[in-house]
């Protein structure tokens, strides 16, 4: 017993801002964002909160299969940018709904939507499950450094969900996690302690990109290739391939080595920059709602990021 989704939904803030408007906060210019990264604008928070994002996106993914919240039986949620250590943001969620089912948090950055899912899964195999809310949440600008154009240029904030219900549509999944400690890093707040000697760090995202662009193609290559291979299928089989968005570049260059064409590649980073655990459901929700999606079609998501882990997995919609 696996499950198949049923409904999705998103949410980004209302404030827009351009790569102009970026060149104002740093050396930076349109030409030279667009190029390297592929991002052109993104969503950014202004009065919203992370909780603000997951909660929209989570009730229009009911919305989207008309369940009411009393019938989900777990909420999951991901996010490294979450507005407290503590409670979870799926127990903020759980409340905001008015629902008292179980709730709780995974942590895997940017491959969190996939995780989430295989977390899913396990959960609908007990038998005692019929329906789960999943949901990667971001407000990444609460820990970008605004003065370093290297990375504040990439990220964006933004939520997106996703209702499952019993099924048999989620059928294979692959996941790699090899502990690195400096390719891609977000430092908690320091503290106070007048008896710790340790050099505080700053809590902002901190990345190679180097590292992080040959990590990321070599897993989508392989993640891609294992799970064509073992279910006995070829790319034109996928109706679509749902990247983590993180960088075009780096989409691009694992479309050339693994020989599919860009087409199965579905790129919306230029609208909304680097939203890490909500970029692969916003991208699906966007598919769902334009009607893009079928019954029966083959979609594989792919993911990488802070662990260093990647994850994907094929689904049947």
């Amino acid at each position: 017993m696996s499950f198949q989704i049923v409904g999705t939904g998103m949410c980004v803030p209302e404030r827009v801002i351009t790569n102009d408007e970026l060149s104002q906060l740093v050396e930076t210019n349109d030409e030279w964002i667009s190029q390297r990264v592929g991002v052109r604008e993104r969503h950014i928070c202004t009065t919203e909160t992370t909780a603000d994002l997951a909660v929209s996106a989570a009730q229009r993914a009911l919305d989207d299969c008309g369940m009411k919240a009393e019938e989900l039986d777990l909420i999951l949620a991901a996010s490294v940018s979450a507005d407290t250590a503590t409670p979870a943001l799926a127990c903020v969620v759980q409340k905001r709904l008015g629902v008292r089912c179980m709730a709780f948090d995974i942590s895997a950055a940017c491959s969190a939507f996939v995780f989430l899912l295989e977390t899913a899964a396990c959960f609908f195999a007990r038998g005692d499950y019929q329906n789960i809310l999943v949901i990667g949440a971001e407000r990444l600008s609460r820990i970008t450094d605004w003065e370093d154009r290297a990375t504040c240029v990439i990220f964006g904030d933004g939520a997106g969900a996703a209702v499952l219900s019993k099924g048999e549509n989620y059928l294979d999944a692959a996941f790699t996690v090899t502990g690195d400690e400096t390719a891609l890093r977000v430092p908690f707040y320091a503290g106070k302690s007048p008896f710790s000697t340790l050099e505080p760090e700053r809590p902002y995202i901190h990345m190679s990109g180097k590292e992080i662009f040959r990590f990321a193609v070599q897993s989508m290559m392989q993640d891609i290739t294992t799970l064509l291979q073992r279910n006995g299928l070829i790319a034109n089989d996928l109706k679509y391939i749902i990247p983590h968005q993180a960088n075009r570049r780096i989409i691009e260059a694992a479309a050339e080595r693994s020989g599919i064409p860009i087409e199965k590649f579905v790129i919306n980073i230029d609208r909304y920059g680097n939203t890490s655990s909500a970029s692969i459901p916003i991208a699906l929700d966007e598919l769902n709602k334009a009607g893009e999606l079928k019954r029966g079609d083959l979609i594989l998501l792919t993911a990488f990021g802070g662990g260093l882990a990647s994850a994907s997995c094929l689904l049947r919609w």
